[in-house]
């Protein structure tokens, strides 16, 4: 997936362009996935002093202050798990990550809105299972018909995520910048080569 199209959907800021660094839950996972759990690195400095996370790499880079220099965290575990939420809020953005960016008409990545599927003049509701990725074309074919009147089918049925879903959804999408002090982080559970 190209860095502009993903760029639209997520809003990096500035601070975590130069020595972010990946918060891992007490269990060695991230946080999430996408967006990818960063911290700007003068938090993650801030987290070290006050004890509620301890460093796994660094940075070859150093801060300094009158009396020491810090090197840069690149990867910090939090010392306290965090629970995951057990409820995925329904949110365009989810949506969209669900249907994996794609519209579930045609396959297309680009221009995406969203469709009820069965329409809401038809007395469809907006949930997770009536509520799919789609393209501007496909919706305004589809319009206000149903599937089987506008002669189109869905890609897969439209279902309520859980995080865990969105989660390995989103490690497909990785972020522009990965350090290399993260790849055993993220990818864990990736096969290994022979």
């Amino acid at each position: 997936m190209d860095g502009d199209f993903r760029a639209q959907f997520v809003r990096e800021p500035n601070c975590l362009k130069h020595h972010p660094t990946l918060v891992l839950n007490a269990d060695y996972r991230p946080l999430s996935y996408y967006p990818l759990s960063l911290w700007p690195w003068q938090d993650a400095v801030k987290a070290v002093f006050l004890d509620r996370v301890s460093i796994v790499a660094e940075y070859d880079t150093v801060v300094r202050s009158q009396s020491m220099a810090i090197p840069i965290p690149s990867v910090v575990v939090l010392k306290d798990f965090v629970r995951p939420q057990k409820r995925v809020a329904f949110t365009r953005f989810n949506l969209f990550l669900r249907d994996e960016f794609m519209c579930q008409y045609c396959g297309g990545k680009g221009d995406l809105t969203f469709d009820h599927v069965l329409p809401r003049s038809r007395g469809g509701i907006t949930s997770w299972e009536n509520v799919v990725a789609a393209c501007s074309r496909c919706n305004l074919k589809k319009g206000s018909k149903s599937l089987r009147q506008a002669g189109m089918v869905l890609r897969k049925r439209p279902v309520r995520p859980d995080p865990e879903m969105l989660n390995n959804i989103g490690r497909k999408f990785p972020p522009n910048y990965l350090h290399d002090s993260w790849l055993d982080f993220l990818y864990w559970d990736a096969e290994l080569d022979a």
